[in-house]
């Protein structure tokens, strides 16, 4: 009986060690040379063999590491264009010869795990689709998939139990693809309309979990009067997410024998927590702005996640299409550096359409374009290799960081709608968290965002936070709201030891104000490591000190270091780019200070025209620069509608 209670101890433990990121008897294999990869758009028509083989073959020479298919609706959107049928036996026969193909050129292979995205389809039933609060009716369609112009339904990513019927019908026509090689199964960004989201027994769940009937609130809930219950409906929102979608997909796709690399982004969720049980979390730009990815990465690190990869380029220039085929790769650098700044080290091209033999015609309707066809191209190989080597070097050892930041999220849900300055077509909500940055005062210190999931999990010694291999000095709590639960997380680390700075007395999140709160709080402000400034009571010095820090990311390993400092000229990029604002004509020199393994070593950092810098400390405090020199073209900016050469 004691073998047998052990055994199921031992299955649950590893259950939550999959969910959580410490899977550490499993590794990635996929993705180990640092090349990109590029997104492969397969639209619904018939291929051959030698089509396939013919582009994958185009693709490996241009420097790439990979591909990812995504399945998506006809050429030129006809309904009448000749196709596989969607997930029959032609289509999987060509699914599986794609990847042997690519298995035999030394190429990378992934999947989206459906056509287009959100997941869903013409299976999906009535009772499994995604449901709006008050509208018994809603139904929102899959448009543009495989299937165009039968749309189908959204999937209720609220659901395990949609969920698992989804796979049941998904699953077998991908699983004969995902052997050889390792592939990851893919999720692209949130596009499940989020607007009073809701799925069948919410009502009951809310209530045995908040005791309180959250009905009356619904018709309102973004009314600024029912903050504190919409704080309490997100968090039950971004449960159900975490349980009925991203978990099981991910323990679904390990079943296939697959990893899982996905965007959380957009998704009502604890964006730490989610993206930590992802194999591969991935950012996007610029779509989302460069520095959304550290939120990203921060779970990465946080939960021992060696990659951190990138949906890269999407319409810089504008929605969907600015400057179509006239991409400049001095641009594109521009874009990818800030990402390597931000925690990036795999970018996966956004994208090349698939195209027959003598055929340059079909292309993906939002940019970049990644083809023969396009501007690009004379520059891809180069570029390609600049990208390989800085991924590579972004993969050494660990991430550094000395500072934890509490990641806003109670005042983020709190919030409800962003101002109408933030909101963009398909972004309203403040719980995207797209607008989070880190303290100007920590700038040198290379902070990471942390949430109360892994400060319950964290472990202090010597007055430090530890978190998998991650070693913090101090946590950083700058907000207006905390739930009790993050409060007690908070309060149980500033009692172990670990100095905290808590900039504000917050409030208490939630509808049903509870005492404990104030007595936890009040215990917390009472302790002699508690401080409300940060500045000269921090004990050490930041990593990198100086005058308007270029964007930096730090990795370490045995008393090692690595820093990416991006081009001041990328700082702080923000959508859309200005067609050739990557111009840059004289050197740019700022003077910073390292503070590292007891030595403090001073530096010039002379950035020359379109050139990051790549630097290299040792043990002993001996430096260098590595050679990451890749020189694009000169851009040309459009002035006025006119073409300004920057020459």
């Amino acid at each position: 009986m004691n073998k047998i209670l052990t055994l199921i101890l031992l299955i649950a433990f590893k259950a939550g060690q999959c969910a959580y990121g410490h899977d550490d008897d499993f590794k990635i294999s996929a993705y180990q040379d640092g090349r990109p990869y590029t997104r492969w758009w397969w639209h619904a028509m018939k291929f051959t063999e030698d089509d396939i083989r013919n582009q994958l073959i185009w693709i490996r020479d241009q420097g790439f590491g990979g591909v990812e298919i995504s399945f998506i609706y006809p050429v030129n959107r006809d309904p009448e264009g000749e196709r596989f049928e969607w997930l029959g036996e032609e289509w999987q026969q060509m699914v599986v010869y794609a990847k042997h193909c690519a298995d035999s050129l030394g190429l990378g292979c992934d999947f989206t795990y459906g056509t287009l995205w959100p997941f869903g389809g013409t299976f999906v039933s009535d009772d499994d689709r995604t449901m709006k609060y008050g509208d018994t009716l809603y139904k929102q369609p899959l448009r543009l998939s495989w299937t165009h112009p039968d749309t189908g339904n959204v999937l209720n990513h609220m659901c395990s139990e949609a969920f698992r019927r989804y796979a049941e019908v998904m699953s077998p026509a991908f699983e004969p693809a995902m052997k050889g090689g390792q592939s990851a199964l893919f999720c692209d960004s949130w596009e499940v309309h989020t607007w009073k989201l809701w799925s069948p027994g919410f009502e009951k769940k809310f209530e045995n979990h908040f005791g309180y009937d959250i009905i009356p609130f619904m018709d309102n809930i973004y009314e600024a009067e029912n903050a504190m219950p919409r704080y309490d409906y997100m968090k039950l929102v971004a449960d159900l997410v975490l349980n009925g979608f991203f978990i099981p997909w991910h323990e679904e796709t390990r079943r296939l024998g697959g990893i899982t690399r996905a965007q959380v982004m957009g998704s009502p969720t604890d964006l730490i927590r989610a993206y930590a049980v992802i194999d591969v979390p991935e950012t996007e730009a610029m779509l989302y702005e460069p520095n959304f990815s550290n939120i990203v990465a921060s779970a990465a690190a946080l939960s021992g996640k060696p990659l951190v990869s990138s949906e890269s380029f999407t319409c810089l220039y504008g929605w969907p299409r600015e400057h179509m085929f006239e991409e400049q790769t001095a641009d594109l650098k521009m874009v990818a550096d800030a990402l390597f700044a931000n925690g990036v080290n795999l970018h996966v091209w956004h994208g090349t359409p698939f195209n027959p033999i003598g055929v340059d015609t079909i292309y993906f309707y939002a940019t970049v374009h990644v083809g023969e066809r396009g501007n690009l191209t004379e520059e891809l190989i180069p570029f390609n290799a600049y990208l390989t080597t800085v991924s590579n070097a972004m993969r050494f050892g660990r991430t550094y960081s000395d500072i934890a930041v509490y990641l806003p999220l109670e005042d983020a849900w709190i919030a409800g709608i962003l101002p109408k300055e933030l909101q963009m077509p398909w972004s309203w909500g403040a719980y995207e968290m797209r607008y989070e940055y880190f303290p100007e005062e920590l700038e040198g210190y290379h902070p990471l965002w942390i949430n109360a999931y892994f400060l319950n999990r964290a472990k202090i010694l010597n007055g430090t936070m530890q978190v998998n291999d991650m070693v913090f000095e101090a946590l950083y709590v700058d907000v207006s709201f905390l739930d009790l639960e993050s409060l007690e997380a908070i309060y149980r680390v500033a009692r172990e030891g670990l100095p905290v700075f808590l900039k504000n007395s917050p409030a208490q999140a939630g509808k049903i104000q509870r005492e404990q709160f104030n007595e936890v709080l009040a215990q917390l402000l009472q302790l002699d490591n508690v401080h409300h400034e940060f500045a000269g009571t921090h004990r050490s010095k930041p990593l990198v000190e100086g005058e308007n820090l270029p964007e930096f990311w730090a990795r370490t390993s045995n008393n090692e270091l690595k820093i990416f400092f991006s081009n001041p000229t990328n700082k702080a990029l923000k959508y859309p780019l200005a067609y050739g604002q990557s111009l840059q004509e004289e050197t740019i020199t700022q003077n910073v200070t390292i503070h590292f393994n007891g030595h403090s070593i001073p530096l010039w950092l002379d950035f020359k025209p379109y050139q990051s810098l790549l630097l290299h400390i040792n043990s002993n405090g001996d430096w260098r620069f590595e050679d990451i020199e890749f020189m694009p073209k000169v851009p040309v900016q459009k002035v006025n509608g006119e073409n300004e050469s920057g020459d």
